[in-house]
């Protein structure tokens, strides 16, 4: 059994283009440990957040998940298709990363007198 993942990768510099990865289907598995997978057996360059410290704590895997947005750390994987894409109105890095600070919130260098 197997869930396909097609996923919208790109970059800010780079226009979007949707990718297919076939992930094995484990009852229970998230779309977190999918991505892992993607990223340990197939594609070590695809792009995403987490830090699990606690599910949806640190709210950095959050993403559009069969477009709904919601945490990859507690969506769980389906038999058949599911579709992903960074979150709509944030500035995107790389994809499935945006940022996650508004621009107001971000370090900036330091000012000099």
């Amino acid at each position: 059994m197997t869930t396909t993942l097609v996923i919208r990768r790109g970059t800010a510099q780079a226009p979007a283009a949707e990718e297919r990865f076939d992930v094995p289907f484990v009852p229970g598995q998230t779309v977190l440990d999918g991505l892992r997978w993607i990223r340990s057996h197939v594609d070590p360059s695809l792009s995403f957040r987490y830090s699990c410290i606690n599910a949806n704590a640190c709210k950095e895997c959050m993403m559009v998940i069969d477009g709904t947005v919601a945490y990859a750390c507690t969506t769980r994987l389906h038999e058949g298709e599911m579709t992903l894409a960074p979150l709509p109105n944030k500035g995107l890095v790389a994809d499935l990363v945006t940022e996650i600070a508004p621009p107001d919130e971000r370090l900036s260098r330091a000012r000099t007198a």
